[in-house]
């Protein structure tokens, strides 16, 4: 047997004369070497050749015990790998002529995979060489196949592989040496085509890697002489990556153990000795120190990347065991306890982060995982999760909490969360509580509250009047029903249990000077901002003005024991007035201004059963007086009607059309339903914007009165323009009072015309019927055109929604594509119940369906489809339906061929559901 000389350090002669001797004895074993070699050819190691050359670097590094440095260099045609580290030994050359074996197996700390590794040059180069400062060892395919020639045994099954050998199996010396600086050089010669995939390897290469390789702490990239540096600087829980003139900072968790021998009872020798297991999870921050969610498409890296799926936005570093072709985690207990620490470790990652709602993205998905392992990994993190205190308080930043502690408000505001922090136990900050976190937090198990149990939390709380000024402001905009049994504290020291009544004092009333006659006035202080006094005034309080605490019962009854009667019914004024004490005198000059004001507008004229203000009368004869109920107003006496002047009639307010109101304030607008005309108006304008300032407004009254539309009509569509003209606010136009009195109220052959469709409208059919009345009535009306107009409205979004549920009813196949999409856009935020029945086709219903969100589950699914309209997630919560990946469980049992997605059968339909490119 052959032994190392000058010459030959490593005793290459040896191994070959070994080998060779081998393969003579017994032809099958180089049957068993070239296939071995074939599949790790196979195996596509061209991808990760830098990365496997990485690993070795790292190794070499660790044995020295020094820090790691890589050069890559692309020379023309070869591919160079310089290193520092400990040199090539001859235990090496045995270990790299030995395939799935290596002199590592006792390193505990090496990231290598027993020598398998480097046969990943073979994925490039037919003539690797390996060059240290000890030696240096050559391979090649062409001195192999001479030797293996000689052996007669052999030509046969040469030749019946076209020549092909096992490389690696049979080493050269070499008197060629690393480049000062370097303890050992890997130099590939590239075989034809692999030029351009190395210089996209190399373009490719991150410094990210070095989160994988704890020996490395530089990596030089050079290709035609230019020099890209990768750099890691380590510190506990953090790592700054230098990635040519630009750095970013990773968190990193790390986790380290020693498996239990038991649990390798079944891998190969080499790994049962090294029992040591370190994970890595990192991710990277952005410049305010928040966590950078990695893109789709990450993969478990064992340590190198494997073909395993990660949904987990996260790098995650793991030794998991792999099957032979090094792609794929191998199934197994050792894979299990490694899931359970990588939990941990990823769980750690996470606790570890600033208090930001960006770590909500770190969260796994329920029903997203990408593979049986990842879906492991993702369960564990959870189960993690859900009992670790991580997530903050809002009341104290600096607290952190379970998630089964912690509550999420429904259509949170910064100002609502800040005023309901101190009274709702573990309320979450409203970064924390957004609606495209809901699935996030359920799958946490946070609790979720919507602003009626905010309301009850706050029944019963002592607090002072600006705390409850601020609670009202926050909450102005929220939604009237929930807002119903909101206290109000009380100028008196009672308590409102509920806005409903309760009068809002202005400036100049002498709130405490009332109190004798006991009035529900508002403790001032508590209803001062503007928007604490719009929120209250929608949940049916009043304004205070003097005008409305002599309106109020209590007070009528005082001061109607204290007037005389009026003596003239043409003067509109009291002869005598005697005030109560509580009222100032300021607020009894109002009263009388206003008295006056009245006077002079109302006019009165004599009629059969007594006198009347001119405003409560129509004409006798008129159009009007035909279409309105009967007795709703009274009629102008017909001998007054018959002899004054029409002009002054008119001038003095007897009606003979509709007429109009005016007003600066919508609070002013004393008409049939001016409270929800206001209501829907502020609904359509942005929900965080600031108050709007109101124009001008001119409303038409006695609307409610009429019992004649098709002869009304007529007359509504006379009047003048600025009672049909749409009202702007901040940049917003909105359908003015009288557009949306008539849009919502039966008033064509007894249907709503927000709930027809125009006659001209093609994409609307078969959801709504036609609108029937004169061109220049419906131009005015607006009936919907398009499904647009009808989102612009959440009333006419939510009936929508019923209407596809609707079986007599039918859908154009391109609108039934989006529409649900959108429905989900328009009416996000809103509390909407889900519909008993979905469309699944143009002209089908169902009870059961689901919402396709990955086309190739199509032909998986057994239930019909909802089209998604390329928000499934949205459609899904919408209707309540389960996604198709969340009925769908399986996996993949055997390799098939790769077919391009377009050309798979039903792929067209399935990506025109999900409304993709096909």
């Amino acid at each position: 047997m052959s032994t190392a000389t000058d010459g030959d350090p490593f005793g290459t002669a040896g191994i070959r004369q070994r080998v060779l001797s081998a393969w003579r004895e017994d032809p099958a074993r180089f049957r068993e070497d070239a296939n071995a070699e074939e599949d790790l050819v196979r195996g596509g190691y061209r991808d990760r050749l830098l990365v496997e050359l990485a690993q070795n670097a790292a190794d070499a590094a660790v044995r020295a015990g020094v820090r790691g440095q890589l050069r890559l260099e692309l020379r023309g045609t070869t591919l160079c790998a310089a290193n520092t580290g400990a040199p090539l030994d001859a235990a090496g050359v045995q270990g790299l002529a030995t395939l799935r074996a290596s002199a590592k197996r006792d390193e505990t700390a090496a990231v290598g995979r027993f020598g398998v590794g480097f046969a990943a040059v073979l994925a490039v180069s037919d003539e690797p060489a390996l060059l240290s400062t000890t030696g240096g060892v050559r391979f090649g395919a062409d001195p192999t196949r001479k030797q293996v020639l000689a052996v007669p045994a052999l030509a046969a099954e040469v030749a019946r592989r076209a020549g092909g050998v096992p490389v690696l199996r049979l080493p050269w010396p070499t008197a060629d040496r690393p480049p000062d600086g370097y303890a050992t050089e890997v130099v590939l010669p590239l075989r034809d085509g692999a030029v351009p995939v190395v210089a996209a390897a190399l373009a490719d290469l991150r410094a990210d890697v070095l989160l994988a390789l704890p020996g490395l702490s530089a990596v030089d990239v050079v290709v035609d002489g230019v020099v890209r540096g990768l750099r890691i600087e380590r510190t506990p829980g953090s790592a700054r990556l230098t990635d040519g003139p630009g750095t970013t900072t990773w968190a990193v968790a790390e986790r380290s153990g020693e498996l239990a021998a038991q649990l390798l009872a079944d891998r190969p020798v080499e790994e049962r000795a090294r029992r040591a297991w370190t994970v890595t999870a990192a991710v990277p921050l952005d410049d305010d120190g928040r966590p950078a969610p990695l893109p789709p498409g990450q993969v478990v890296h064992a340590p190198t990347p494997s073909d395993e799926p990660l949904s987990l936005p996260v790098r995650l570093i793991a030794p998991f065991p792999l099957d032979p072709d090094r792609r794929h985690v191998a199934a197994g207990p050792v894979t299990d306890a490694l899931v359970e620490s990588a939990a941990a470790t990823c769980a750690d990652l996470v606790a570890g982060l600033p208090a930001d709602p960006a770590v909500l993205a770190l969260v796994p998905r329920v029903g997203l995982a990408g593979a049986e392992l990842d879906a492991a990994l993702c369960g564990a993190l959870l189960d993690r999760l859900r009992a670790l205190a991580w997530l903050p308080v809002a009341a104290d930043r600096e607290a952190r909490q379970t998630p089964e502690r912690a509550t999420a408000l429904d259509d949170p505001t910064e100002e609502r969360v800040a005023a309901l922090g101190d009274v709702v136990p573990g309320l979450l900050p409203a970064g924390w509580s957004r609606r495209s976190d809901a699935r996030t937090l359920t799958a946490l198990g946070v609790r979720r509250i919507g602003v009626a149990e905010a309301v009850e939390a706050v029944r019963g709380v002592a607090r002072p009047a600006s705390w409850w000024a601020g609670l009202y402001a926050a909450l102005d905009g929220a939604d009237r029903e929930e807002l119903a049994a909101l206290p109000v504290p009380l100028a008196d020291g009672r308590t409102a249990h509920g806005p409903a009544g309760v009068l809002l004092p202005d400036a100049e009333l002498p709130v405490h000077r009332l109190a004798p006659l006991g009035l529900r006035l508002a403790e001032p202080d508590a209803v001062a901002p503007a928007e604490a006094r719009r929120l209250l005034e929608r949940l049916g309080a009043q304004p205070a003005t003097a005008r409305t605490v002599l309106a109020d019962p209590a007070v009528r009854a005082a001061v109607g024991a204290s007037m005389d009667a009026v003596d003239d019914p043409l003067e509109g004024r009291p002869s005598r007035t005697s005030w109560p004490r509580p009222c100032s005198r300021s607020s009894r000059r109002r009263v009388r201004r206003r008295g006056a004001a009245l006077a002079g507008r109302a006019g009165a004229t004599r009629r059969r059963r007594g006198w009347a203000p001119a405003g409560e009368l129509v004409r006798p004869g008129s159009v009007l007086a035909d279409v309105l109920a009967e007795g709703s107003l009274g009629v102008l006496d017909d001998d007054m009607a018959a002899t004054a002047d029409p002009d002054a009639l008119r001038a003095v307010g007897v009606l003979d059309t509709f007429g109009l109101v005016h007003a600066e304030d919508p609070d002013d607008l004393d008409v049939d339903d001016a409270d929800r005309w206001v209501d829907e108006v502020l609904d359509r304008l942005p929900p965080d914007g600031p108050p709007p300032r109101w124009p001008a407004l001119t409303a038409v009254r006695d609307l409610e009165l009429v019992t004649d539309w098709d002869r009304a009509l007529p007359l509504v569509a006379a009047l003048p323009a600025g009672a049909w003209a749409d009202v702007v606010l901040d940049g917003v136009a909105v359908p003015g009072y009288l557009r949306w009195w008539l849009s919502t109220h039966p008033v064509l052959a007894g249907e709503r015309p927000d709930r027809l469709r125009d006659p001209g409208s093609t994409e609307l059919q078969g959801l709504y019927e036609p609108a029937a009345a004169a061109p220049e009535v419906l131009a005015l009306l607006r009936p919907p055109a398009s499904v647009a107009d009808v989102l612009a409205d959440v009333d006419a979004a939510i009936d929508l929604l019923d209407r596809l549920g609707d079986p007599v009813r039918t859908v154009r196949p391109d609108v039934l594509r989006t529409v649900y999409a959108r429905l989900a856009g328009a009416l996000d935020g809103i509390d909407v119940d889900p519909p008993e029945r979905v469309r699944v086709a143009p002209d089908r219903v169902v009870t059961d369906a689901v919402v396709l969100d990955l086309p190739w589950l199509q032909p998986l699914v057994r239930v019909p489809v909802v089209p998604a309209g390329g928000a499934p997630g949205a459609v899904a919560d919408l209707l309540d339906l389960p996604l198709a990946s969340e009925r769908v469980r399986g996996g993949v049992t055997a390799q098939g061929d790769r077919r391009p997605w377009a050309g798979l059968p039903g792929a067209a339909l399935a990506a025109a559901r999900l409304g993709a490119e096909g």
